[in-house]
């Protein structure tokens, strides 16, 4: 927690931000039915203030044919809007197009599944390469509740950043002033 504490790079900021939705596709959350709804409500949230914002969304999906789509409430946020990359491999970094728009930022938000498997490995990658990994622990989940506090677990000891989409959120806008402020704080009412 202390490095955090000293990192100037441990707010969220806008500029600086690309927000990533690892495998939120309907056969994988199918699986997590008591994390699905939570993980879907503040995703599209964050998908909706990123969209505002002009940040820029990457959309990651695991083998597709079998896994499905990207979910329809977060193929609705979304609206078009974002760069969708298809894989095989856990990590979105084992993807070159994909790493190298993840490696040529400073910030990385990553909301997912699963938590311990895809959403770690991308994690732990981008912290090898330099960049500021904020995780939103209500935007990620796994199989088992388990796992998905061992995969935080690991990913703060690693050096990422936990967090959650409400602190992403006000750290995107910083200030009650922002002239977005209004009607994105809607967003979490």
């Amino acid at each position: 927690m202390a490095a955090a504490a000293s990192n100037p790079r441990a707010r969220c900021e806008r500029a600086r931000s690309r927000l990533v939705l690892i495998d939120l596709q309907e056969r994988l959350l199918a699986a997590m039915p008591d994390a699905r709804d939570e993980v879907e409500r503040n995703t599209a949230r964050l998908i909706e203030a990123a969209r505002k914002l002009d940040i820029p969304i990457e959309v990651s999906r695991q083998y597709p044919q079998g896994l499905g789509e990207v979910t329809a409430t977060l193929q609705q946020a979304l609206d078009g809007y974002g760069t969708v990359t298809d894989k095989t491999s856990f990590s979105c970094c084992a993807e070159d197009d994909l790493r190298a728009r993840l490696t040529g930022g400073d910030q990385v938000i990553l909301t997912g599944s699963e938590t311990h498997i895809c959403v770690t490995q991308t994690a732990l990658e981008l912290l090898d390469a330099g960049v500021t990994v904020f995780v939103v622990e209500d935007g990620v989940c796994s199989r088992d509740a388990g796992r998905k506090r061992n995969g935080l677990e690991r990913l703060r000891a690693a050096g990422a950043i936990i967090t959650n989409h409400e602190s992403v959120l006000f750290e995107w806008l910083r200030d009650a002033a922002d002239p977005q402020f209004r009607e994105l704080s809607q967003l979490i009412r």
